[in-house]
């Protein structure tokens, strides 16, 4: 059992499931693909990470990778996650089969939401970032989680051309509120540094928030880039992920020399 004193709240631990995704995204942070490095993290560590978790004080966890739906074990690891803390996971939405849906109705008592990528209410201009009918997938796959009574929210990767009036009317026509749609920049990190797209952004601009991966545990979930197929380590925190205090207090010491700089982007 993890000490009182040692207790405080400390926002939300992301866990990056996986690296592969189904998708190619010009803008992808980590260059995730179909046969990119799974780099996964086993569920059971995933769990017991999040039972320590809960004792040191973080009040939510997010789930992200390339497309945690890919992993096989996704519904339960959220079911998991859900009966701890509230959960959100980031996915492109793309992969919402009936037999998936059927399975993801566990979640709907649970505070779990997905947090669906869609970058235009265009769709030659969503997928022309995003993957060749995606935007099809998405519109079909919202109203079906909806049905199912769990939470979708909605996530857009923007520039500076992005339509968000259009957008925010798709969203809305859907009943998803404004409270529920996400804009975040496009990062020059990874696939969008290679390609030329996004701002740069520097270390006090990345979100706070403790995210775990194979790797290892980093500052944030936008810090643990992919590049050339190279994972980029500079907002490594620690090597070690249990007992979970050790990043944690890696993490407080790097926060009290570089503090988070006002206005720092989010994530969800």
């Amino acid at each position: 059992m993890i000490a009182e004193s040692t207790r405080a709240t400390r926002g939300r631990l992301w866990f990056y499931t996986n690296y592969h995704c189904n998708l190619e995204c010009r803008y992808c942070l980590t260059e995730s693909r179909p046969d990119a490095p799974r780099r996964s993290l086993d569920r059971e560590l995933i769990e017991t990470i999040a039972t320590e978790a809960v004792e040191l004080g973080f009040d939510s966890f997010g789930v992200t990778s390339g497309e945690p739906f890919l992993r096989t074990d996704m519904p339960e690891i959220l079911e998991s996650l859900g009966t701890r803390l509230p959960t959100v996971v980031l996915t492109n939405g793309t992969l919402f089969t009936p037999r998936l849906l059927d399975r993801l109705t566990l979640l709907a008592k649970l505070p779990v939401a997905m947090q669906i990528s869609l970058d235009s209410a265009e769709p030659d201009v969503n997928d022309a970032m995003r993957g060749a009918g995606g935007f099809a997938k998405i519109r079909a796959a919202i109203p079906a989680l909806i049905a199912r009574g769990i939470r979708v929210r909605i996530g857009t990767t923007a520039d500076e051309g992005t339509n968000l009036v259009s957008l925010c009317e798709l969203h809305r026509s859907f009943g998803i509120s404004d409270d529920d749609h996400v804009v975040r920049p496009i990062i020059r990190r990874g696939r969008a540094n290679t390609n030329g797209l996004g701002i740069e952004a520097a270390f006090e601009d990345l979100p706070a928030e403790m995210t775990i991966t194979a790797e290892g545990a980093f500052w944030s979930p936008a810090a643990p880039t992919v590049q050339n197929d190279r994972l980029d380590i500079s907002y490594l925190l620690s090597r070690t992920v249990l007992p979970l205090d050790v990043p944690v207090d890696a993490m407080a010491r790097v926060g009290s020399e570089q503090p988070l700089r006002e206005g720092a982007f989010r994530v969800t």
